[in-house]
Formats: structure tokens, C-alpha cells, sequence
């Protein structure tokens, strides 16, 4: 028996709309109002909320933005005194036997899978009202409106327990994950950084052999699916069918905002079969150790020098080419990497290491909250019996 059953004590659960039992409205600010100095929070359209200095509501509310970043995934809880965007929607919870942490958590656990399956578009742009009045909560226990609002309060006691100590954890290991890389970053530079006269110096051309002939761009429409990664200018954007390079290579973004932002890195290995379209350049090494080097050195430089366009950052190939390059001895370059692989193991890969343990976390307590949440599979299990 579940911890929900045992909540339930066999009791019936009714099914209300949002808009029964809470208020649904938006704001009336834009973005533009917005003052870093303001007294009261500001709640607009993105996922971090603002300041202002005046305040439209004095309530506890649950907050989402209408449209933008994070639009159905991102809620808010609101206590005390807020304005609000004219594109963000509050919801207050205000008939008796309703607890409003009950229902937020609900929200959260169910609002985007929701909106997925019930809008009329394949990816969810914008919300509308009708979208949150007509969202389905489930009230345990209708009869006894005092039994009601205790399994509701129990389940947002448990769910705020695992959120607290869930937020714990990961922001231990994000400190611990914050620390490796800034050391990872020490040591990067340290084991890439040669005195004059100590190593040679090469243009990329000639450490490596440049494949970018051998690219071709498929238009989405066009492409056949398969399992073969198709890759752009930061990385995979596809999968096809078929294939054009079969080996270990070096992607370099040849265009793209990310030249500048260095969200992710610009240079980046891949191996085995292959298809690469026109925004990345392909360069081919003799050794393992040549080709990490020199996507380690690439990633720790600044390439604006090399970046011609205003309005899209270009790396062209003459550019590329020219950049200088360290070339230490074989075995101190084969030593260096070891190093640094170590590391990037350690802070950036996603299947070993810290970042793997805060994903599980996350995980972890997603599991838990949907299983507290589960209404729908209890409700299946009480019709097949």
C-alpha cells in the first residue's frame, strides 16, 4: 500500500477545476517598469523574478509567467507583498478546505503535462485562463472538509521535507561541483601556460588536417532518421541514417552567437560514425593527445581576434587556421591531457562524477513527489477492482 492509500484511509477523491476553488488572474506591469532597486518583488515573464517599487497584491499566491522562459514548468510561491507582469498569472486558492501548499505542489508535479497534451500547438508558446480554470485537481475526502484539509497538509509537509533537504544536497554539491571547476580552471590554465622560448609554436594548419570539404548540410525536411548524430555548430541537432565521417575528429563552431557568449565550448570531440553540417569545421589529428590538447587550448583561449561579423560571429576558415598553437614534446603533451581529462571527467560529464549525483537528486525527488501525487494511478486501481 502506498503512502497515498495510507493517507486515504479508503476514502473518495473528487475532481474540481482550478478555477473552482481558486482565483486566476494576471497583473497589470511590463517589464519595462522594472527598477533594481525596488522595494517588492516583481514577478515578469522569465524564470528569476525582479524588483519594483510599488506592489499590486498582499496575499500568499502561486505564480507562473504566461509566455517566455520556462512557460508551464516555472511557478513561483508568493507570500506578502508582489506586483505582477501582465503576461505572469496568480493563483490564489480561496474556498474552505483548500490548502493553498497542497495545491501548489500539485501544480508543479502536473501543470506542464497538462498543457502539453490539451494545447491545441506541439510546444507551448504562450498560456491562456481557460488553460489554468479548466486544470484538473484532485480533493481527498469531499465529505469531511476537516479530514480533507489534513491529508492536504500532510502531503505538502512531506513534499516541502523533501524539497528542503533535496535543495540541501544539491546546493552542497553544486558548491563541491563550483569548487572542482574553479580548481579544473587553475589547473587548466597553470598546465597551458608556456614560457617564451619553452615550446614551439604552430598554426592549427599545420597540427592538423581539415576535413571541412567534406561537409554537407541537410535542411530538417530532408534529412532520414536513424541513429547516426548529425552535428551543428555547439553539437548534436539531429539524427540520420547515413553518415559521412567514420572516426575520431575535432568540431570547431564556425559561426553562432556562442563564439562571443562561450555558453558551451566551441570546440568539441566526437568519434565513431558521423554526419556534420556547415556551422562546425572538422579537423582530424594524428594522436589522442594532439587532438584533446588542442580542444583544451581552444576552450581556455579568447578567440575574438580570430571572430569577424557584428551580427553573426564567424570563425572562418583562413581564421582558424592561423591561430597558434603551443606544441609541447609528446610526452608532456600526452601527460597534460591525462591531467586535464581527469578533471573534465570530474566537473563536466554528465554520466560520472558530481554532476551525475545532483541530477539523480533531482531525480530521486521527483520520483517521490509523483508517487505522493499519483492520483490518477490510484484512481485506475480502484476501477480495476
Amino acid at each position: 500500500m502506498s503512502y497515498l492509500e495510507k493517507l486515504l484511509e479508503g476514502a473518495e477523491v473528487e475532481w474540481k477545476k482550478l478555477g473552482e476553488v481558486a482565483l486566476i488572474g494576471t497583473g497589470s506591469h511590463d517589464t519595462q517598469d522594472a527598477n533594481a532597486n525596488g522595494d517588492y518583488i516583481f514577478y515578469a515573464r522569465g524564470v528569476s523574478p525582479l524588483r519594483l517599487n510599488t506592489y499590486d497584491f498582499d496575499e500568499t499566491a502561486i505564480i507562473t509567467a504566461g509566455d517566455g522562459v520556462g512557460v508551464g514548468k516555472v511557478f513561483h510561491w508568493a507570500v506578502g507583498k508582489y506586483a505582477l507582469h501582465q503576461r505572469a498569472y496568480r493563483i490564489v486558492p480561496n474556498k474552505k478546505g483548500i490548502y493553498p501548499r497542497y495545491v501548489y505542489h500539485y501544480i508543479v508535479a502536473n501543470f506542464y503535462s497538462y498543457i502539453e497534451k490539451t494545447s491545441v500547438s506541439s510546444s507551448v508558446t504562450s498560456m491562456r485562463k481557460p488553460m489554468f480554470l479548466n486544470f484538473p485537481i484532485p480533493i481527498p475526502c469531499p465529505d469531511n472538509p476537516q479530514k480533507s484539509l489534513e491529508i492536504q497538509q500532510e502531503i505538502a509537509r512531506v513534499l516541502d521535507t523533501f524539497t528542503e533537504l533535496t535543495a540541501e544536497l544539491t546546493a552542497e554539491l553544486t558548491a563541491e561541483l563550483t569548487a572542482r571547476k574553479t580548481q579544473y580552471n587553475y589547473y587548466r590554465e597553470q598546465l597551458l601556460s608556456f614560457e617564451e622560448g619553452a615550446v614551439e609554436w604552430k598554426t592549427l594548419e599545420r597540427l592538423s588536417e581539415n576535413m571541412d570539404s567534406m561537409r554537407k548540410p541537410v535542411t530538417s525536411g530532408l534529412r532520414e532518421a536513424g541513429n547516426i548524430p548529425y552535428y551543428g555548430a555547439s553539437g548534436i541537432v539531429d539524427y540520420v541514417k547515413d553518415f559521412i565521417f567514420d572516426g575520431d575528429f575535432l568540431l570547431i563552431s564556425e559561426d553562432g552567437a556562442n563564439l562571443i557568449a562561450r555558453n558551451t565550448p566551441v570546440a568539441f570531440s566526437i568519434s565513431g560514425k558521423s554526419w556534420v553540417n556547415n556551422h562546425a569545421h572538422v579537423l582530424k589529428f594524428n594522436t589522442y593527445a594532439d587532438r584533446r590538447f588542442v580542444e583544451y587550448y581552444l576552450n581556455s583561449i579568447d578567440l575574438t581576434p580570430y571572430i569577424s561579423g557584428a551580427a553573426q560571429p564567424k570563425l572562418n576558415q583562413k581564421n582558424l587556421n592561423s591561430i597558434k598553437i603551443p606544441n609541447p614534446l609528446p610526452k608532456e603533451k600526452a601527460r597534460i591531457v591525462s591531467i586535464l581529462d581527469k578533471f573534465d571527467t570530474l566537473t563536466t560529464s554528465i554520466s560520472e562524477g558530481l554532476p551525475k549525483e545532483i541530477e539523480l537528486r533531482k531525480k530521486q525527488y521527483a520520483y517521490y513527489r509523483d508517487q505522493l501525487l499519483d492520483f490518477n494511478k490510484l484512481k485506475i486501481d480502484n476501477e480495476k477492482r
